[in-house]
């Protein structure tokens, strides 16, 4: 595997998530999938699968994560664990806090060749997680398999989706996490999609002061933790090295990676990027049925892999161009000095505004020449005497 600061993003993308099946016997409330308890019949099958992983290898890209729906629902999954692993890929999959889920299952997985499993955590007590996945005994289950995990000595990582839901009770939540053992703390914001769009959302202000704690939170554990869909996370974390390390306000010579290595350099776990990933940046997204999104949280398929090429898709579609090209931007993010670290949620952006190339619309940062232009504008608007 090459060296992940040599992965070009324009060409390869460092995590590859497909989707094996939109199944799954929960009814979480942000459900992007909307999933339902049945599978569909038009899942890519086996050999199709196979395919796919293989493409995926010979683009580079080091990270395979089989998601869902419940991954476990497909019966073929310890072979297709099994397929990327011998390829070389670091394989990951995220199994629903079912009764599917055994010490037996955890001990297939990792004698597949899984290298880290996933389980999903949004709340410190089985009351306020279970609401949030519609089926009461999740948050039992969950615990259980954690448990099992460390058993077999596989690798674990805690998925959280921070909403208006749980905001309150983001303390607790660290703490459990901390002592569940893991290797690896994925937060996700959420971004209103599928089941999300009913929920309600947090306000700008209560990004930042999750940013605080997440960062605090960050220097005195000795795991990774990871912020997906909250790209400004970054800028907030950049302003707070500028700040305590007196390096002034001059970005362009900054080695973010090397700089910020706890919160984004290369480290021992799955998934933990050197750069900034968003949406057809360095990420890409293959449903159940074989569409290409840039990302789960921004449905807008840019080909599907049984008509064409996944690698021509993701290096070659307009859609996954223009998500690269962050001059692109508008708004103030297009304005923003952060942008090239940042680049805000395209996904969130999209989902609130219906345009992928828009602002972040839950960042307080306000760009100095976003200040100016808004000054001329005014100006101009209301001109003196008038």
């Amino acid at each position: 595997m090459k060296g992940l600061q040599q992965i070009d993003f324009a060409k390869t993308p460092f995590v590859a998530i497909w989707e094996v099946t939109q199944a799954c016997d929960l009814a979480c409330r942000h459900c992007r999938a909307e999933a339902i308890n049945r599978r569909d019949p038009d899942e890519l099958t086996t050999l199709e699968g196979f395919k796919l992983l293989s493409m995926i290898h010979m683009m580079g890209t080091p990270i395979m994560v089989l998601s869902g729906g419940d991954p476990v629902q497909r019966e073929d999954l310890f072979e297709l664990i099994r397929y990327g692993a011998d390829l070389g890929m670091r394989m990951a999959t995220i199994p629903a806090a079912t009764s599917r889920l055994t010490y037996e299952l955890v001990k297939g997985l990792r004698d597949a060749g899984l290298d880290q499993i996933a389980f999903s955590l949004d709340g410190p007590d089985s009351e306020t997680h279970d609401t949030f996945r519609g089926v009461p005994g999740s948050f039992d289950i969950t615990m259980k398999g954690a448990e099992y995990a460390r058993r077999v000595g596989l690798p674990l990582q805690i998925n959280t989706t921070l909403s208006k839901y749980n905001y309150n009770r983001f303390d607790e939540i660290a703490k459990l996490v901390r002592d569940l053992g893991v290797v690896f703390w994925e937060v996700f914001f959420l971004v209103p999609v599928g089941r999300g769009k009913l929920l309600e959302q947090m306000k700008a202000l209560e990004y930042e002061r999750l940013f605080e704690k997440l960062y605090r939170f960050s220097k005195e554990v000795d795991f990774i933790v990871k912020i997906t869909e909250a790209q400004h996370y970054r800028r907030y974390v950049i302003e707070q090295e500028m700040r305590n390390s007196n390096i002034g306000e001059n970005l362009s010579g900054m080695n973010l990676p090397g700089r910020l290595r706890r919160d984004f350099g290369p480290g021992g776990s799955i998934g933990l990027a050197p750069k900034g990933v968003n949406s057809g940046n360095g990420f890409v997204f293959i449903s159940h049925t074989g569409e290409v999104y840039p990302s789960g949280f921004l449905p807008m398929s840019a080909g599907n892999v049984r008509t064409g090429s996944i690698v021509d898709i993701y290096r070659n579609s307009p859609l996954f161009r223009e998500l690269r090209d962050y001059d692109r931007l508008k708004g103030k993010c297009g304005l923003c000095e952060f942008k090239h670290f940042c680049g805000g949620s395209r996904a969130r952006a999209y989902a609130v505004t219906g345009d992928y190339m828009e602002s972040e619309p839950y960042c307080t940062h306000i760009p100095g020449s976003y200040r100016s232009a808004s000054k001329v504008e005014d100006a101009a608007a209301h001109p003196a005497g008038l």
